[in-house]
């Protein structure tokens, strides 16, 4: 969809997605080791309202979550951003703790045509994120 001059475009289309990375990655370069694609902007660039993650099993150490963003299909990834999930002993009869990057409405992260989002963990430990965004 082409913008129209001096009108606004809103998100068109909602989207939302689930990466699981269970592999550490401890490098910050422009290529990190052991990274999941997550999200990929549509052709007008998209707006990220909201990103956790989810431990899928025990974390016996606190674990840095890393979020890389890439211009370029993955070739360059940039870390952009972190949070540290806190130790948690999995069990049935307690709630597994959702780990916030603080995205929202009214603080979300735009993205630009096509850009992607990759995640990855500081230690090794199974861990699901979960994204939702619209495209423009």
């Amino acid at each position: 969809m082409a913008g129209t001059a001096n009108s606004i475009i809103t998100p068109q289309t909602p989207k939302s997605a689930v990466a699981n990375v269970s592999a550490a990655n401890s490098t910050y370069t422009t290529s990190p080791n052991n990274t999941a694609l997550l999200v990929t902007a549509g052709a007008n660039g998209a707006r990220l309202t909201r990103l956790h993650a989810i431990p899928v099993a025990t974390v016996t150490t606190a674990n840095q979550l890393q979020v890389f963003r890439s211009p370029d299909s993955g070739t360059t990834k940039r870390f952009a951003d972190s949070a540290v999930m806190a130790t948690y002993a999995m069990a049935q009869n307690t709630a597994a703790p959702k780990t916030d990057f603080g995205y929202s409405d009214d603080n979300p992260m735009i993205l630009s045509a096509g850009e992607a989002l990759y995640v990855a963990v500081g230690q090794a430990q199974s861990v699901d994120f979960v994204a939702e965004w619209a495209d423009y």
